[in-house]
């Protein structure tokens, strides 16, 4: 009996939140059939009787209705109050009845906490009804109906169920439902809507999980890959003093498009500018290089030999980049792209800058200095905050949300950060192996969902990021990988760059493997 019962609650319910939505959705001959043929009404008796006393301006007696309603607490009832003092004080107004509204302003208006700034706006009013757009309302009862109707909207999203239906409740339930359902499915990789027909599950064949492609264009070790912001190219750089443009297919496969060859050291670190016409490449004993993507060609070198580069990055506009220096001295510069220098951060707080980012949205100047601490400078109000890391730390990455930032430390472990700075501990990661190597790790996926990450053993590993153990560990280097990268626009393609001089494409286990 007791599930029965709860059964024809949740029915009821259900029936009353179906009528109201059909209701705002302007099928109003539809919500009283539904409502006539279920004998549920979509109002309680209670708002039914607010609603009528409202539209009688009967204002006493919504006053004695709100102090009965149990459900509201003290805050939602001074709201509510207010909303119908303020509706008797403007018809009192609109009438001519100044002394009416002068003593509600004073003795019951001015008793409610709902700030200073409401009750002159509405002390205004005595004086200008312009100001209000009271002054064509003497004897005008269609405009007064109109803002009881009003009202009693404002009154409906204000007080609490079960008086009311919430506003937009099955729609909320609906999205809540599918976000859970889209949270608790681990392999989740797509744009795609989901429907409400059926449960909700990708599986592993939603991320890539297998090789499709090696490339072994590089003679040395390949320290570094990162794919194009529009998805389209990936740049590899090496130990062997090059760095590679390469093409992704329409057919996913990459094709060499430019070498990069001006460098006389090894080249660690490359950057797309966001309008993925430029490259940036530097090296730890080499200096900061601008290239063209389209040719191919060197645009521009910064700096001179004795500029030790660790790192660099863009801003949004693509016309302004930053790098970071080994060398104290040097510190963090921000240039333009012939060269002029716009901006330095130096001195004794800009010890060795190991890493360097600029979150998306180009608000927030992302630095690792001294190998544990994080510096998130907020460039517009030039405020900071530093986060210190007990490990050193490796690498640096940004979601493209320019929310959160995870870092890789040499304990074998990635630390997930907000970049707003709510979270008080950071989401750790672990299973895969870092000791003495750098070693780089990304955000991935629909909605930045994943984290990857290269290991000093030849492996790939890939976490959903509510889960602290990998979900997947993917094999085929033979020696350490040191950097990974997912395409930000093919959801399914990742690429990873290993001391055994190659880069592997990873793609989704094709059909044929699917069952091995």
């Amino acid at each position: 009996m007791e599930f029965i019962d709860k059964l024809q609650y949740h029915s009821s319910n259900t029936i009353q939140s179906t009528t109201a939505l059909q209701t705002d959705s302007g099928y109003g001959k539809s919500a009283a059939s539904l409502e006539s043929e279920s004998g549920i009404s979509c109002k309680s008796s209670e708002f039914k009787l607010l609603e009528s006393l409202v539209l009688g301006a009967d204002w006493e007696g919504c006053i004695a209705n709100l102090y009965g309603i149990k459900e509201m607490t003290d805050e939602q009832r001074d709201t509510a109050l207010f909303l119908v003092l303020k509706q008797y004080f403007l018809e009192c107004l609109g009438r001519g009845d100044d002394s009416l509204a002068l003593s509600l302003l004073r003795k019951q208006i001015s008793n409610l906490k709902e700030g200073r700034e409401k009750l002159h706006m509405l002390a205004f009013g005595l004086l200008s009804l312009g100001e209000l757009g009271l002054n064509k309302l003497y004897d005008n009862n269609d405009v007064f109906q109109g803002l009881r109707k009003f009202l009693i909207n404002e009154l409906e999203n204000l007080i609490p169920p079960p008086i009311t239906v919430p506003d937009k409740r099955l729609e909320h339930l609906v999205e809540k439902v599918v976000g859970s359902q889209i949270d608790s499915c681990i392999y989740h990789n797509t744009l795609d809507q989901v429907s409400i027909y059926k449960d909700h599950r990708c599986g592993r064949d939603q991320i890539p999980t297998e090789t499709v492609q090696i490339l072994s264009a590089h003679k040395n070790e390949v320290w570094f890959v990162q794919f194009s912001n529009n998805g389209n190219y990936l740049a590899s750089s090496s130990s062997d003093c090059t760095a590679i443009i390469w093409k992704v297919r329409d057919d996913s496969k990459l094709v060499l498009e430019h070498t990069l060859k001006s460098h006389q050291n090894p080249v660690s670190f490359v950057a797309w500018s966001p309008d993925d016409t430029m490259l940036l490449t530097c090296g730890s004993s080499e200096v900061l290089r601008l290239w063209d993507v389209d040719t191919g060609t060197c645009k521009h070198t910064f700096g001179d030999n004795g500029f030790i580069v660790s790192s660099c990055a863009w801003f949004p506009c693509s016309t302004r980049l930053v790098c970071g220096s080994f060398d104290p001295k040097k510190g963090i510069c921000m240039w333009d792209c012939e060269g002029n220098e716009i901006k330095a951060w130096r001195g004794i707080r800009m010890p060795k800058i190991s890493d360097i980012a600029v979150t998306p949205n180009g608000e927030y100047l992302i630095s690792i200095f001294s190998d544990h601490d994080i510096r998130i400078l907020n460039v517009s109000m030039n405020t900071e905050r530093v986060i210190s890391e007990e490990h050193p730390i490796t690498s640096l990455s940004v979601s493209g949300d320019s929310k959160y930032l995870i870092v890789s430390l040499n304990s074998q472990e990635i630390h997930m950060w907000d970049v707003d700075g709510c979270l008080e501990r950071p989401l750790r990661y672990k299973g895969h192996r870092q000791h003495k190597y750098v070693i780089r790790s990304c955000f991935g996926g629909a909605n930045g969902l994943f984290i990857a990450s290269g290991s000093e053993n030849p492996q790939v590993y890939i976490w959903n990021r509510r889960i602290s153990d990998p979900i997947e560990v993917l094999s085929g280097h033979s020696m350490t990988v040191n950097c990974v990268s997912w395409n930000p626009k093919r959801h399914q393609m990742l690429a990873s760059a290993s001391d055994d001089q190659t880069i592997r494409i990873w793609g989704p286990q094709s059909e044929c493997n699917k069952d091995l």
